[in-house]
């Protein structure tokens, strides 16, 4: 069908992020987005139907509003595989007006800094978290994604699949926190382990 566009990607979490950096720019990868403060509001109905049945519906600022529809993920080579449906929208406060009109709301807000890199036919984000750090590789293919992973340094055994947003649960689980955004403020005074989050850093911490 027209317009329906496919996210493939994995993500994998960074001791020091730093390096990973400077990788980037030694393999001569190029800026394709500068830093960027990210805003995004998770949206659902009442009864969480879309995050019960994997699905995502989401409006996101940063240099421009975005919405972004996700379908239920599964695994494509050792990646994860989602359609993905996205276009940019004039006004945040109107869309956010369609969509409760239908009857969703904001289950969460989440927000991140990231920085897009173009390396040969992939794109890699260095994703500022309020729990950590994490690069993310989205390509045409598993394989695309692997060998550039290979490529920076990155274990791929250690890659991970689930979204920030999962992460974000697993550490409500293991720490016991109530609040509702994944936000800066929220995460202030808070130490939170990759053992909380489920994950291992997959950059060299030598």
């Amino acid at each position: 069908m027209a317009g329906q566009g496919k996210e493939i990607e994995v993500k994998f979490f960074l001791a020091h992020p730093e390096q990973l950096c400077a990788r980037l720019e030694a393999l001569g990868a190029q800026v394709s987005a500068p830093r960027v403060h990210e805003v995004n509001l998770r949206f659902d109905t009442p009864e969480h139907d879309l995050t019960r049945s994997g699905r995502l519906l989401r409006l996101r600022k940063d240099s421009q509003v975005r919405l972004t529809y996700k379908g239920p993920g599964e695994v494509s080579g050792g990646a994860r595989l989602r359609q993905e449906l996205e276009f940019t929208v004039g006004d945040l406060q109107t869309a956010w007006a369609v969509f409760e009109a239908l009857g969703y709301q904001v289950m969460l807000m989440y927000e991140k800094y990231r920085t897009t890199y173009a390396l040969g036919g992939v794109l890699v984000t260095l994703d500022e978290m309020p729990y950590g750090h994490f690069a993310e590789i989205e390509g045409p293919d598993g394989a695309s994604i692997q060998a550039a992973a290979q490529a920076l340094g990155l274990d791929w055994a250690r890659r991970n699949l689930d979204s920030y947003v999962m992460l974000f649960e697993a550490a409500r689980a293991a720490l016991g926190f109530t609040f509702r955004d994944l936000s800066f403020e929220n995460f202030r005074v808070l130490e939170v382990s990759p053992q909380a989050l489920g994950v291992q850093p997959a950059d060299n911490q030598s």
